[in-house]
């Protein structure tokens, strides 16, 4: 018995001294992950885009289009497009876990099962979105908005349907690396989104409807371009499977990773600046359950030292340049001298909400890429609503600091939140330390779900490898 001990204690310590992360081993982990990064970035920058250009072309018919539609685009993207962004990233834990497992067929059927879930939850939305003309008129807003508002986000409802199918295929493609037919799909919506927005914006008579339709139009082109390139590319052969009744079996494991998915990213900031880290949480969201899903743990290791290294220096370069032209940003939005005064005044908490959304955001890729989603979405809750919003209404509507205070208690929100999310991560290296010294690793296992995991050597420790390991707590999912 001693024997074994001193043989296992000898090997780990060997393990450890093997596994120290050099600079190089870092450089090349972080050209992996800018592999990824800078071409998510890309897409979901022009995804986004679609609406910021919406809102330019109908901001030059008037006040009241510009108005209704930035309402509507407002709703439109808390009730619709960000929880459909949110649950489609439950496949970077399912279908990246499984790449990595070379468990090839399983990333289709997984795709599949994502598209059909989310056209279902799309069902309640649209008929959500049908009736928000009424809304905004129950809670007050004026009848002529309303109205406006209520008729855009109608005539949105089809670019949901199409944003359902999209986002699934999206993580298919980024699970596996191919990342070129993303960026060139959404690259030709955007300059087709431009011409197309603009003729039926000024040209036919539509006015801001027209803005809307061009959206549903960019978004089914893309989602069209994207599902005949994966029926039928050489390059998706392996990955590619038939449609069967599996795809309705795996609706309960999918949404048991979306919903918390969905509360996670919903409560983000998506806008321009979030597109990088978002870019950076994509790239190691897909290292990480790429190296788990190979039974790589200490790859997962090092993309996250990686990623949060990047991570770091991104928001380090991003704020600088906001804050060095602190006296200058608001002229973007206005000419009114007093506006950008308040807006120079507000630049300091911008620039470290910036640094903090940012972080945040990053480091959620880890928790998607291990499967802890549901940790992330307990970390925003309780930031936000517990303590970042209470906090930023008593400052801002009962004291004189007034939009001070709505900042201070958003910075507040987002500190909590960014530490919570830098706990989660804490607790995955850890985990993955663990796994990292076993002699084996459980086959055709996705590891997931590791809260409460106990690794416990046993008294008992028996001689075929050495070591015995009791999983107490751990939850699994099967990938055969």
């Amino acid at each position: 018995m001693a024997t074994a001990r001193d043989a296992m204690e000898e090997g780990l310590l060997l393990k450890e001294r093997d596994d120290r992360t050099t600079w190089r081993v870092l450089v090349e982990e972080m050209k992996k992950l800018g592999f990824v990064a800078v071409p998510m970035a890309a897409v979901t920058l022009s995804q986004y885009l679609l609406q910021v250009i919406s809102v330019m072309m109908v901001g030059h018919l008037g006040e009241l289009s510009l108005s209704s539609t930035s309402i509507a685009i407002s709703l439109s993207s808390v009730t619709g497009f960000s929880v459909i962004l949110g649950m489609s990233s439950a496949l970077e834990t399912l279908c990246g876990q499984a790449y990595g497992a070379q468990h090839y067929q399983k990333i289709g059927t997984l795709t599949y099962t994502a598209i059909i879930s989310l056209l279902i939850v799309c069902i309640p939305l649209a008929i959500f979105w049908r009736f928000t003309g009424n809304l905004l008129l129950l809670i007050g807003q004026s009848p002529s908005i309303s109205l406006e508002a209520g008729k855009f986000i109608t005539w949105l409802i089809p670019a949901l349907f199409a944003y359902a199918i999209l986002q699934p295929l999206v993580r298919y493609f980024q699970m596996q690396s191919k990342l070129l037919p993303m960026l060139i799909s959404s690259a030709v919506a955007l300059c087709i989104h431009v011409p197309l927005c603009w003729s039926l914006v000024y040209k036919t008579g539509l006015g801001n409807v027209g803005a809307a339709v061009s959206m549903g139009v960019a978004m089914w082109l893309n989602a069209i371009v994207l599902l005949f390139y994966m029926m039928y590319s050489p390059s998706c052969a392996k990955t590619r499977s038939p449609f069967s009744l599996e795809v309705f079996h795996g609706m309960k494991q999918f949404f048991s990773f979306a919903i918390p998915s969905a509360v996670m990213i919903c409560l983000n900031t998506i806008a321009t600046l979030y597109a990088i880290p978002y870019g950076f949480a994509a790239g190691v969201s897909t290292r990480v359950s790429n190296e788990l899903g190979a039974g790589n743990p200490r790859g997962a290791r090092v993309a996250v030292k990686a990623i949060m290294l990047l991570a770091v220096i991104e928001t380090t370069i991003v704020s600088s340049i906001v804050f060095a032209n602190r006296h200058i940003f608001g002229y973007i939005f206005t000419n009114e001298k007093e506006v950008v005064d308040y807006v120079t005044k507000m630049t300091p908490f911008l620039c470290l909400n910036i640094i903090l959304d940012s972080l945040q955001g990053t480091l959620s890729g880890v928790a998607r890429g291990v499967g802890w989603q549901h940790l992330g979405a307990y970390a925003n809750l309780a930031a936000f609503y517990l303590v970042g919003i209470p906090v930023a209404a008593l400052l801002g509507f009962c004291t004189p600091l007034r939009g001070e205070g709505l900042w201070i208690g958003i910075v507040i929100g987002a500190i909590i939140q960014c530490s919570s999310v830098e706990e989660v991560v804490i607790a995955v290296e850890e985990v993955v330390i663990a796994i990292s010294c076993q002699w084996f690793l459980p086959e055709n296992l996705c590891i997931s779900e590791f809260l409460g995991t106990d690794f416990r050597l046993q008294d008992d420790i028996r001689l075929q490898d050495d070591i015995r390991f009791d999983f107490t707590g751990f939850t699994a999912i099967s990938l055969v």
